[in-house]
């Protein structure tokens, strides 16, 4: 049987680069599905079409990734099987020269990740997002006056030539990425993550949600909140807990404390992270 496995397209993203690493240790023959956007990337495994998704969820200098986060709260019967922090080094692709450059296309993320190198060099360029990095590497092959922020490997893709590298504003700037299926929840790894909605808006709604984690013995490694999208100031908090010194029963103990206080709780299952950086 053949694991399908989404990612975003199209060939030549650092998405693409994160699923063949995230699959490894995968037994089954493996076929790598390019997507045009993070949704179609998780619509494809939640309507069956591939079996597993890859989609990046935080990058060290821009944060949260907001599709990634809204695309778990919206489909709670997605879970995480692994993880994979990634170093990203961006350049700047073109078949012209600097000083032709007029316009640069990226992914919004690489472009605020490169934002300082472009107002240093490129201060009066028009930028232009994409879908993805190799999305911008494709649309400005042939052209002199158009450049990609993309990866290395974008450039043989593509046929472009590297007018610089690396010109990411920060030298370690990594992307974690994520690797979800519909199965059963995982809880052997050292690292859990879970979203929850809280039932009242008022002054210590968060701080005891927040208190069952400290009373259980529970580090947060990670907190991020968004939007609800339903009214101003309601929010979805997604959290990531350090299970390496917990004790096991911490987590369904944690849970038990938090549904009282909860209109949506959601488990994404507990997972091991791969660090390339």
């Amino acid at each position: 049987m053949v694991m399908r496995i989404a990612f975003l397209g199209p060939i030549g993203t650092y998405g693409e680069q994160a699923a063949h690493e995230l699959v490894l240790e995968e037994s089954e023959a493996i076929e790598l599905v390019p997507q045009k956007g993070i949704s179609a990337v998780v619509e494809a495994l939640v309507n069956d079409s591939c079996t597993a998704a890859v989609v990046p969820v935080e990058n060290s200098v821009e944060g949260g990734v907001t599709a990634s986060l809204d695309a778990l709260w919206q489909h709670p019967d997605l879970c995480i099987r692994r993880a994979l922090i990634m170093p990203i080094r961006h350049a700047l692709l073109s078949n012209g020269s600097l000083g032709d450059i007029s316009e640069v296309l990226s992914h919004p993320q690489a472009l605020a990740q490169c934002n300082q190198w472009l107002i240093r060099h490129l201060p009066n360029v028009l930028q232009l997002p994409t879908h993805s990095t190799a999305e911008a590497a494709s649309m400005v092959a042939g052209s002199n006056f158009r450049a990609a922020i993309a990866s290395k490997q974008a450039a043989k893709d593509h046929r472009l030539n590297e007018l610089a590298y690396p010109i990411n504003d920060i030298a370690g700037n990594c992307t974690r990425f994520l690797l979800l299926d519909k199965g059963e929840r995982n809880w052997s790894g050292p690292t859990a993550s879970m979203a929850f909605s809280l039932q009242s808006n008022v002054p210590g709604a968060l701080l005891k949600a927040l208190a069952c984690f400290a009373r259980r013995g529970l580090n947060m490694s990670r907190i991020e909140s968004r939007p609800s999208k339903r009214e101003m100031g309601e929010y979805i908090f997604f959290v990531d807990l350090d299970l390496s010194k917990a004790d096991r029963l911490a987590i369904s103990q944690v849970v038990q404390d938090l549904l009282p206080l909860c209109n949506n709780l959601t488990m994404f299952g507990a997972y091991f992270t791969k660090d390339l950086s």
